[in-house]
């Protein structure tokens, strides 16, 4: 079996990380060590949730969050 197959890939800072497809994204990104509450999704340049089930093959790109006072 092709793991890349089975994958998705999530994109933040110019690191690359292949995570399960078939969980959710916020399961996905706790699992490489980020904090769901810190990154917002994009795919396809639009905004996606973080409870979307991630699918084989896809793309997501993770953009840090930054708040201000």
């Amino acid at each position: 079996m092709d793991p890349e197959r089975n994958s998705t890939t999530l994109l933040h800072r110019g690191r690359r990380f292949d995570v399960p497809a078939g969980s959710t994204l916020r399961d996905a990104i706790r699992k490489v060590g980020l904090s769901p509450e810190a990154v917002l999704a994009t795919q396809n340049g639009e905004l996606i949730t973080d409870d979307r089930i991630l699918k084989p093959g896809e793309e997501i790109r993770l953009v840090a969050v930054i708040s201000g006072g």
